[in-house]
C-alpha cells in the first residue's frame, strides 16, 4: 500500500486550476496570436517553457498563432557568412543576398526550433511563412531599405483551415510582392497585421521588459488607445517600445478586441496573462 499526505503545494495548485476554469471558458474558440522573440526565444529551456504553455491553450480549446523573430540569428549568419550589410538611419538595407540569408534563418532553422518544439510537448505545429497561400502580399517599405515589405492584403484562409484540424501554425514574418518579390517583415508588424486579419480575440506581444511604464517608471496594466496616444506624444513611451505600441494600435483599428505586452522573461507569461485574473503586462483596449 502506498500513502501519503496532501500538503499545501498541492492544494494551492489544485486551486490555481480551479480558479482557471473561468478564463478556459472565457477563451474556448478564441484565436490567441503570439508574437515570440526576445527571452523567450534565448534558451532550449524557455523555448520547451513556451511550447508546452502553447500546448496548454490549444488542449483547452484556444486557437494559438506564433508568429516569430529571429534578428540576432541572422546576424549571426550573415557575419558567419562575411556578408556586409549597409545601414540607412540605423536600419539595415536588405539586398539580394541579405535577403537569402534572411528566408533561410527564419523559414528554416528558427521556423522548425518552434515548430519542433511544439510539437515534442504533444502538439500539432506546422510552419509557414506570410508567403504560403497568399497570406501576407506586401508593398515594398522604402526603397532606400530595400526587401523590407509591409503587409498590404492578407488571406488568412489556410490558418481557418489548420484551425478546423487542431493545428498550430508557426509563422515566419516574410511576404510576397505582388511581382514575386520576397520581402522581410518586422516581425511585430507581421504579427500586428495577421491578428487585424484574423480579428483575434487578443495579440500577445511578448518582449524583455515588464510592460508599458507611466512617468513614475511604474508598469501600467491597463491602457486606452488614447492613453497610449497621449504617452507617446509626451514622451513617456519612447525607444523600442514605439513601434510595439504603433503595432498595437494599428491591430485593434483593424479589429483585434485587445493587445498585450508583456514580459516574455517570466514563467508561464501567456498562461499568467490568459488564465488569471492579474494578468502579466500592459493591456491595451480600444477605449
Amino acid at each position: 500500500m502506498k500513502t501519503q499526505n496532501m500538503n499545501r503545494d498541492w492544494i494551492a495548485t489544485a486551486r490555481t486550476l480551479s480558479q482557471a476554469l473561468p478564463y478556459m471558458q472565457r477563451y474556448t474558440g478564441a484565436t490567441v496570436v503570439i508574437k515570440l522573440g526576445g527571452h523567450a526565444m534565448g534558451s532550449d529551456e524557455a523555448m520547451e517553457s513556451f511550447a508546452n504553455d502553447v500546448v496548454l491553450m490549444r488542449q483547452v480549446g484556444v486557437n494559438p498563432v506564433i508568429v516569430h523573430g529571429g534578428g540576432p540569428m541572422i546576424n549571426d549568419m550573415l557575419k558567419r557568412l562575411d556578408i556586409k550589410s549597409d545601414f540607412v538611419n540605423g536600419k539595415r538595407v536588405t539586398d539580394a543576398a541579405t535577403m537569402e540569408v534572411v528566408e533561410m534563418v527564419l523559414s528554416g532553422v528558427v521556423n522548425k526550433r518552434i515548430v519542433q518544439a511544439i510539437n515534442r510537448a504533444g502538439g500539432k505545429a506546422v510552419g509557414l511563412s506570410g508567403k504560403d497561400a497568399n497570406l501576407i502580399t506586401c508593398d515594398q517599405t522604402d526603397a532606400a531599405l530595400g526587401l523590407v515589405g509591409t503587409p498590404a492584403q492578407m488571406d488568412p484562409t489556410i490558418l481557418s483551415t489548420l484551425f478546423e484540424r487542431s493545428m498550430i501554425p508557426v509563422i515566419a514574418p516574410l511576404g510576397a510582392g505582388k511581382n514575386g518579390e520576397t520581402y522581410n517583415i518586422n516581425g511585430d508588424t507581421a504579427a500586428g497585421a495577421i491578428a487585424g486579419a484574423l480579428k483575434a480575440d487578443r495579440l500577445l506581444l511578448l518582449t524583455d521588459v515588464s510592460g508599458v511604464k507611466n512617468a513614475e517608471g511604474e508598469v501600467v496594466t491597463e491602457l486606452t488607445a488614447d492613453q497610449i496616444r497621449d504617452l507617446t506624444a509626451n514622451g513617456t513611451i519612447a525607444g523600442g517600445m514605439i513601434p510595439k505600441t504603433e503595432t498595437a494600435l494599428d491591430a485593434i483599428a483593424s479589429g483585434v478586441r485587445a493587445v498585450v505586452i508583456l514580459d516574455g522573461r517570466a514563467p508561464n507569461a501567456c498562461l499568467l496573462e490568459l488564465f488569471t485574473d492579474h494578468g502579466a503586462g500592459s493591456i491595451i483596449r480600444p477605449r
